[in-house]
């Protein structure tokens, strides 16, 4: 990454000062920041992922039925989606280090709510506002690094999501071992949103400007770019939004309710449960290879195949009753494709349908597409497993569902993409 310091830092967006008049940045303070990012998402992520091994015990606290857990599980993402696109907006106009802090206090203190929940309206309330600040902060870090990783944009965004598949990683085995110490679930919430609202403050002095607010229009003004959409929102970008939409139910769908599948069809214990979800975040962590892949290589026949390996290990995770260790190699798998391969260069890919100067919508809209219909994507599975049982509910929505991904991509043409060879 330290082809950082050679990108021209010489604009801004409009509405921003002009960057020479900022100090210049220094590489030591290019690493520091971007390593900062990285930490947020990493909290984003434990946030996130520290709720479904938990779902079991939050369950027989409250009474809540399947369904009911289902849509806590991932109803975050509701809160996500209704962020994306104003986050969008915003970060074409404002500056991005501001909405990128304002977004992990909320998302901190939503964290640190949760436990205070009465019943499931409020806890869903919580919830969904947890989810809003990781949206918004999710539309900033990926605009503000997309802009300044212009050409390396891919690997920049697979190192972003190392630090969410270790937020994956270890959310579940703190969670589970916090909750058998202190006899409460409560204490993992609290924890997390503390370390996030430290992060915020610590980036406030840390994480410069120069690192944020950096344009990608004279990163790539050699450039010229008659062969794209003069609009955000184009073939490209359409085709991607359905896919990241299909592939936001099926990912999160799984993720929401897999420890629960776990638990009670596998019978597994608590601890092997969330020792198989943390696989998913070792997983994940393959995401800088996925990234760095994607740079080079045709961006929508490896999210085809990604895809395609998603529908695969789906089919061996509901039908063959593996045991631990078993399981484990199916949940890495899934987390390398679902996390390490399509997130990072679907994000990435969105970015490159659409003019520099557009990247905080394109980012807006992945964050919109990806997580909005994910909100109900757990509920969706739970009602499936009660319809059908976990093997069909399984095959329809975790293997079926990624196959029309495969369909809306058909339609994505990467000559058209911001980095095409003219």
């Amino acid at each position: 990454m330290t082809h950082a310091a050679q990108v021209d830092t010489s604009t801004v967006p409009a509405d921003e000062p002009q960057e020479s008049s900022r100090a210049p940045i220094s590489r030591v303070m290019i690493g520091v920041g971007f390593l900062l990012v990285v930490l947020s998402y990493m909290v984003n992520a434990m946030d996130r992922q520290v709720f479904p091994p938990l779902l079991p015990n939050i369950r027989a606290e409250y009474g809540f039925s399947l369904e009911q857990g289902g849509l806590l599980a991932t109803n975050f993402t509701l809160g996500m989606a209704l962020a994306g696109l104003p986050a969008g907006y915003l970060l074409d106009r404002f500056r991005r280090k501001t909405v990128l802090l304002v977004s992990i206090v909320i998302y901190s203190l939503g964290t640190m709510a949760t436990p205070l929940a009465t019943g499931f309206a409020d806890m869903t309330l919580y919830r969904v506002i947890s989810g809003f600040g990781e949206g918004m902060q999710s539309a900033a870090i990926f605009a503000a690094i997309g802009a300044f990783f212009a050409h390396r944009r891919g690997l920049a965004f697979g190192v972003i999501g190392v630090g969410y598949s270790i937020g994956v990683f270890i959310a579940p085995l703190i969670g589970v071992h916090l909750m058998s110490t202190h006899g409460t679930w409560h204490s993992p919430f609290y924890l997390f949103g503390t370390a996030g609202l430290l992060i915020a403050a610590a980036s406030l002095f840390l994480v410069k400007s120069g690192l944020t607010e950096h344009s990608a229009e004279k990163v790539v003004s050699t450039t010229t770019y008659e062969h794209m959409p003069a609009s955000a929102y184009n073939r490209n970008t359409i085709a991607l939004a359905v896919h990241s939409v299909v592939s936001g139910v099926a990912i999160y769908g799984f993720l929401g309710l897999y420890p629960t599948y776990l638990v009670t069809s596998l019978h597994y214990t608590a601890g092997q449960a969330a020792l198989s979800m943390s696989f998913l975040g070792f997983g994940g962590m393959t995401a800088v290879f996925g990234g760095w892949l994607g740079d080079r290589i045709n961006q929508r026949s490896l999210l085809i195949v990604s895809l395609l390996a998603v529908s695969v290990i789906s089919v061996c995770i509901y039908e063959t009753q593996a045991g631990v260790g078993v399981q484990c190699v199916f949940a890495f798998l899934m987390g390398a494709f679902g996390l390490g391969f399509i997130y990072p260069n679907t994000n990435s890919a969105m970015q490159r349908a659409v003019h520099p100067g557009q990247i905080g919508r394109a980012s807006g809209l992945f964050v919109t597409s990806y997580y909005g219909p994910a909100a109900f994507s757990g509920l969706l599975f739970a009602a499936l497993v009660d319809s059908f049982g976990w093997s069909r509910a399984g095959l329809l929505q975790v293997t079926l569902l990624p196959l029309l991904g495969v369909g809306a991509l058909a339609f994505v043409r990467t000559a058209q993409f911001n980095n095409a060879v003219r």
